[in-house]
């Protein structure tokens, strides 16, 4: 290959349209597998690299940012969330970083949905039912769940997926409440017939169903703990297609044990794959392995966001979602 073209390392497997473009403008190194890199091969890809394509799954951490070579000059991120990368030392070496914002939106406010449906109304355990095998036919007291129109809904942040999951809300009859770092524009308040709460608590205390779709910051980390959770109606659910940390996991595992809130649904976990077994254990709780982004069409968008970010830079411009420590 031509060493005049950007030495590209991705570090896990992507659609085949996105590789195969990726193959075709640039020297790539793709993953014959699709292992998470061990910390010496992001050593080794930082320091031979001009650009490296991450995941969420690895740290780029100020340690690693330090080892990389003079060529990086580059961390085309492929996914929106960037708290897997320290931006701040990044920058300070030089080295640009941008991700793949927006495209994910209508698929993870479509999980977000989803899982308010599965938890109202125990789809899993209808499931685990039939799996099993063990259904002996309809009966009027079986499996009742809950009606969602009419229910209040309490979003915890409102950007683009907080708004995208506000209008399929409200298609199903809910009454939209929310509460964010800044309160929305009036028209697109009205628009969502949204209302907004500047105290959390008192917002959280009046909801039957809170949905956490703001981002990971220093700011939301536990956000929901013990001490708010406890304010949450016992008839209430959760879900969370955000980012695990947001909530106070033991503590929410406690009170689904003891009753306190009705149910979660879960798309994210505080420790990763590390999920408490108790947790697994209720049947009022639907857990899935991280799949609110997971759709074939999101996933080469956003493929084409990296190649647009990367070829943007080679042609010397600034990436068009280049992410600045200002904007975390």
């Amino acid at each position: 290959m031509s060493r005049d073209r950007l030495s590209v390392v991705v570090t896990r497997r992507l659609p085949e349209a996105v590789e195969t473009r990726l193959s075709e403008l640039f020297d790539v190194r793709l993953r014959e597998d699709d292992a998470q890199m061990t910390r010496e091969e992001l050593v080794e890809a930082v320091k031979t690299a001009d650009v490296l394509v991450p995941t969420i799954t690895d740290q780029i951490d100020a340690g690693l940012i330090a080892r990389a070579g003079e060529r990086l000059k580059l961390i085309a991120n492929y996914g929106a969330g960037v708290d897997h990368i320290d931006v701040s030392t990044a920058r300070q070496r030089g080295v640009l970083v941008c991700n793949t914002p927006g495209v994910l939106t209508d698929d993870t406010a479509d999980m977000t949905m989803a899982l308010i449906l599965a938890v109202t109304r125990r789809i899993p355990e209808g499931l685990a039912v039939m799996q099993k095998g063990d259904w002996a036919g309809w009966a009027p007291t079986a499996f009742l769940g809950g009606r969602i129109s009419g229910r209040r809904l309490g979003i915890l942040g409102m950007g683009r997926i907080g708004q995208a999951v506000a209008r399929r809300a409200a298609a199903f009859g809910m009454q939209v409440h929310y509460h964010n770092r800044k309160r929305v524009h009036p028209d697109t308040e009205e628009a969502l017939e949204a209302t907004y709460w500047e105290s959390l608590d008192q917002m959280v205390a009046r909801m039957d169903v809170i949905s956490i779709n703001c981002p990971s910051t220093p700011s939301t980390f536990h956000l929901m703990n013990a001490r708010r959770l406890k304010l949450m109606k016992p008839s209430a659910v959760i879900v969370n297609t955000s980012r695990g940390e947001v909530i106070d996991e033991n503590a929410l595992t406690r009170m689904l044990r003891a009753g306190e809130i009705a149910g979660a649904g879960l798309d994210v976990y505080e420790h990763g794959t590390n999920i408490n077994p108790r947790l697994r254990a209720q049947n009022n709780v639907v857990l899935l392995p991280h799949m609110g982004s997971a759709t074939l069409e999101g996933r080469i968008e956003m493929g084409e966001k990296v190649i647009i970010n990367i070829k943007t830079f080679e042609d010397g411009h600034r990436p068009p979602d280049q992410v600045l420590p200002s904007m975390l």
